[in-house]
């Protein structure tokens, strides 16, 4: 998502009163975790960009393969969700996917009726926009408990772009402080590392203990994501390229699939100082650049890089 001027959207409005600092440099807390026991479904988040065929067959193959899947297109990051939502259903529809079209309000996504168009989905897909316009549609909805539903019963649940983001509990908007920093050519460069910069708020909670951003090696995102997980080191910070995945499987492991590479901030055991101007500290943090075919456990950081 570039930075630009938002209204407030429904999933931050409670949190209007706190001063913009508190908002920008809490630890976000999971708004709908999927549930304590372990998901029989996969997770393939995309960092935007063109899906290369094999990644995208990758997705189809998990939602029962083609002339079988029945997969979920959730276009409302969009700024045009409908007309996303026509061309999502062009390209699944070419992968041999029996596709439809989920496009709902914060309102309509607690109706019974269109919750139960999801309960034969064997796939659910998120499309790119920006994502607080997501979180604000289906945060604690009925909507969002059903996908969860599907995801723990074994559907496969993927998106790209803005809907890469909301996929960990704790969510970057794209929105910081001073918003003034948006002098480069996308419109959302992030000229520091430092404290109360970068906002984060819940996610959609399908990947715990991490926070993700996209576009990350393309547009050199380098400077938000490290600001993230400085603030909140508990996290994991998954940066992911453009035409790059990580698919996470149901035992949490994750695999990079596609055609850049990934790069994992891991602050969990650094040593962080904060300065009184905002600035960091930090010895002992682990990066790691993972190109395709590696994997990365995420519970104990060992890494298998690939030798393709």
């Amino acid at each position: 998502m570039n930075h630009r001027n938002h209204s407030m959207p429904r999933s931050i409005a409670i949190l209007a009163t706190l001063p913009l600092l508190g908002l920008l440099s809490a630890t976000a807390a999971p708004s709908a975790a999927p549930g304590v026991e372990r998901p029989k479904g996969t997770l393939i988040i995309v960092g935007g960009g063109n899906r290369d065929e094999p990644l995208m067959h990758r997705f189809v193959e998990l939602a029962g393969g083609a002339g079988h899947a029945r997969v979920a297109l959730i276009p409302m990051a969009s700024e045009d969700a409908a007309g996303a939502g026509a061309e999502l259903k062009e390209e699944f529809t070419g992968y041999g996917v029996d596709a439809f079209v989920y496009l709902v309000d914060h309102d309509q996504a607690n109706d019974p009726a269109t919750v139960r168009q999801l309960d034969s989905a064997t796939g659910i897909w998120f499309g790119g926009g920006d994502q607080l316009h997501l979180t604000d549609a289906l945060g604690g909805t009925a909507s969002l408990r059903a996908i969860q539903a599907r995801y723990r019963a074994g559907a496969v649940v993927g998106g790209t772009s803005a809907g890469a983001a909301i996929m960990s509990d704790s969510m970057i908007t794209g929105n910081q402080t001073p918003p003034g920093d948006t002098t480069g050519y996308y419109g959302d460069e992030f000229p520091a590392i430092a404290s109360h910069r970068i906002q984060v708020i819940p996610g959609l909670g399908f990947l715990p203990g991490a926070v993700v951003d996209q576009h990350f090696i393309k547009r050199e995102r380098h400077n938000r994501l490290l600001s993230a997980i400085l603030e909140r080191p508990s996290l994991v910070g998954v940066g992911i390229d453009e035409s790059t995945a990580i698919e996470v499987a149901p035992d949490g492991h994750w695999t990079v699939l596609g055609l850049s590479e990934v790069i994992v901030y891991d602050a969990r055991k650094a040593h962080i100082s904060r300065l009184a101007d905002g600035m960091f500290g930090v010895t002992d943090l682990r990066m790691h650049l993972l190109p395709p075919g590696s994997t990365y456990n995420p519970k104990n950081g060992k890494v298998a890089l690939s030798s393709r």
